[in-house]
Parts: C-alpha cells; structure tokens; sequence
C-alpha cells in the first residue's frame, strides 16, 4: 500500500459511522434498513457511508428480490483488510458494544417478517441457526461410515479420531507433538478402540499393525519429505486400503504459513497424484475442495488413493 493510497484509508476509517458499519457487517449480513435501525440513523446517511465503503472494496452487496444485503468483503485488498482487522481488534467502545447489543433484535424481526431461510437463501452457509453448524452435520453424517482400522497422521488433539471413533473397528493416531498427544490422550480417553502416539510421519512405528484407512489431514504441510510419508502410508495400508489426504494448494505466502511452522508452501493435485503413484498406489481423484474467502484465499485439495489388492491382478 504506498502513501496516498494509506491516507485514502485512514479518511474513510476516520468517520465512526463507517467503522459502526464494518464491525455490524463483519458479524452478519444487514440491509440499509438494518444498520440504520442498530445504529439509530436515517437511511440516506448509512447509505452514504455504505457507498464509500463499497467503492473502497470494503463492503459488498448481493440482491433478493427488492432488498440489497449488505456484508464485509472477504476477498478485499489484504493489507486494507488487514489495517481494519487492527482497528476492529483494538477497539473497546461502549457505542460498539451497544450496537452489537441491537443487532439480535433486529435479526428477530427480520426472521417473523420473512422467515430465516428466506432471508439467508443461496448463502445459508455463512449464516447461524440454532443446532445448525457444521459439527452435527459432520457427525450426523458420519454414521453412515464403517472405516474398519484406522491410522491418523498428524492426528493434533484428536479432534477427528473423537468424531470417527463410534464408527470404526480401531484408531491409532500418531503426532509429533508429545504436549499435543497428550492432550489427544485426554480427549479420547473414553474410547477402548483408540490408541494415541507420538511418532514421526517419515518413518512409522507400528510394527506388523495394518490399516484400511490412513488420514493424512493438513499433515503433508508439516513434512519435510512427503514422498517418504506415501511410502510409508503404501507400507502400512492394507491390500485394497485407502488414503486420504487433504492439504493447502501451492501457494506464495511463506509468511503466513510460518507462525503454524509449516515446512513448505503447499502441493498442486499433480504432484500428490505423482507421489502417491511413485509409492505404488491407485489415484482415484484428486481435486480442490474449497478456496478461502478472506485473503490470501488459500486453497484446500484433497487426493483420495487405494492400495492394489490380489483381486485387481489381470
């Protein structure tokens, strides 16, 4: 950002409506009526401070029907989003936490005027309703699973062996981290058929242990060797086993990345699949699966791959 585009900043951030405004619509997605029924000011005037921010690429808007719904923009310029993140994040205001007091009245009113669903309607995603979130559609969903032996790479604090652990016949999950391993002992210490280590990706100890699923989520990151990790995968699976592994897309943003100590700057779905055919198994897709709204929009891809069994020979 040079100077005079860092001053054009500080104006527009200088008025206190416009700030009100960004940290009303970076909680939810409000209409001209709404924000200026939370902020207790005419219409005209929000209007005039959502063009400014609009043109400033602070804000976006969307149409249903005969209403304009107005929201942060994730995909802004990201050292703009980055001053205004400061600016949110170091503000202690009575004004502000009023204005965040109203808001819920206001949602209330809108959802008896048109129902919830409506109002949210091609962005449900994005929106909160109660019991609605994605940890019980992910858990819901997951009764549909039967994953037999299971091996956790980079298993963290076993967030995700807790939500497999009804539906498989047993887990081991293996980190590196002896404090973040612990922490897993603790999570999963209900479940008899999950086994927590500390270990190395590049080099399993497992012994004679054999998998039918093998999860490699966000581990490949935090390896300095990753065609190593597949063929240590293709050793421990199972004839006829799979992988699964979902990392960042190759990206240019060393220094975002280095505070979560990540080893390299991300895979393209061509060299997964190259490495996972280099270690003798089947890719049966690779693919993205999502892109990040805030910048720097970091992409997520996912490879999915099985191990030849006897009954795959000719």
């Amino acid at each position: 950002m040079d100077l005079s585009t860092a001053s054009t900043a500080l104006r527009l951030l200088a008025d206190p409506t416009r700030v009100r405004l960004l940290a009303l619509l970076d909680r939810e997605e409000l209409t001209v009526a709404e924000l200026a029924a939370v902020l207790h000011l005419a219409q005209p005037r929000v209007s005039t401070h959502l063009a400014k921010l609009k043109e400033a690429e602070l804000v976006r808007d969307r149409r249903a029907g005969v209403s304009a719904y107005y929201r942060a923009n994730a995909e802004a310029d990201p050292t703009l989003a980055a001053l205004v993140a400061s600016l949110r994040d170091t503000l202690s205001d009575a004004l502000l936490r009023e204005d965040a007091e109203r808001l819920p009245t206001v949602l209330a009113q809108r959802a008896r005027a048109e129902g919830w669903a409506d109002t949210v309607a091609g962005d449900m995603e994005r929106h909160y309703s109660p019991g609605r979130t994605w940890e019980t559609l992910a858990r819901s969903l997951l009764q549909l699973l039967t994953t037999g032996d299971v091996l956790d790479i980079a298993s963290g604090d076993g967030v995700t062996a807790e939500l497999l652990a009804p539906h498989a016949h047993s887990i081991v999950c293996i980190d590196s981290s002896e404090r973040v391993v612990e922490a897993a002992r603790q999570r999963l210490s209900g479940f008899a058929n999950v086994d927590v280590r500390t270990g190395d990706m590049h080099a399993l100890d497992l012994g004679d242990r054999r998998f039918d699923l093998v999860l490699l989520l966000h581990a490949l990151t935090y390896s300095t060797d990753p065609q190593k990790v597949f063929a240590e995968v293709a050793r421990v699976l199972k004839p006829g086993g799979r992988v699964l592994a979902s990392t960042l897309g190759e990206h240019d943003h060393r220094a975002v990345v280095e505070p979560f100590d990540h080893r390299n700057l991300g895979f393209t779905c061509d060299a997964l699949a190259a490495m996972a055919t280099n270690a003798g198994l089947q890719v049966v897709s690779c693919e993205r699966l999502s892109r990040e709204r805030r910048a720097p929009h970091f992409e997520v891809i996912s490879l999915l791959a099985r191990k030849p069994s006897t009954e795959d020979a000719p």
